[in-house]
């Protein structure tokens, strides 16, 4: 069973900088390459990592737990689940950790319950419909490619005209639309054992 696989080789640890959340999280000998060998459509482990724009924005909601508390909120692109962790932690009212990969949806249930809290996940892409029914949608690390960067740009659009808040983390990848980002926090991330990177967290913006 994936589960039990994802249980049994990616070891627990604290993540660096946000050490109220442990996470399952890959390490050298987690076996990642038997996975890939295993099934033709594994992609990039992405969920197996933490990234320097959900450790900025997870580190945010949890010094300002008033941005989530008692609210819905949507993690967008969730990955392992770090960000949604921080607004479950953080006193959200509901929490939907929307994830496309079926390694990053079987990850997700794991780590909720290794930090005790309960989180909706939601295994489809919620980009290429109306915004969901939640009072704020948090964004980490979904501006590293142009085409997505769109998508995400037209969904948020969508979501700010529905009048939901929209706070993103980002380290300053090249697709980011800074013109559209009003920065309220910058934070100097550990994304590496050994390398820090800083990320800023935006608000979402309407176009001018």
């Amino acid at each position: 069973m994936l589960a039990d696989f994802l249980r049994a080789n990616l070891p627990i640890a604290p993540v660096p900088g946000v050490p109220e959340i442990c996470l399952h999280r890959a390490a050298p000998d987690s076996g990642l390459n038997r996975l890939a060998d295993a099934d033709a459509e594994f992609g990039s482990p992405y969920w197996a990592y933490h990234w320097a724009g959900g450790l900025a924005l997870a580190r945010h909601v949890l010094d300002h737990p008033e941005v989530v508390a008692r609210k819905t909120v949507l993690d967008l692109g969730a990955g392992g689940g770090l960000v949604a962790i921080a607004a479950a932690k953080a006193g959200a009212a509901h929490v939907t950790a929307a994830e496309t990969d079926p390694y990053g949806v079987a990850i997700l249930p794991l780590n909720a319950a290794l930090n005790d809290v309960a989180i909706e996940i939601l295994g489809d892409d919620p980009t290429m419909g109306e915004p969901l029914p939640v009072d704020i949608v948090l964004v980490g690390d979904l501006f590293y490619a142009t085409d997505l960067a769109v998508r995400v740009t037209d969904f948020l659009d969508r979501c700010v005209a529905a009048g939901q808040t929209a706070l993103v983390g980002d380290p300053w990848r090249t697709p980011l639309p800074t013109a559209r980002l009003q920065e309220i926090a910058r934070y100097e991330v550990f994304e590496t054992r050994s390398k820090t990177r800083t990320s800023g967290v935006f608000v979402f913006t309407r176009p001018s």
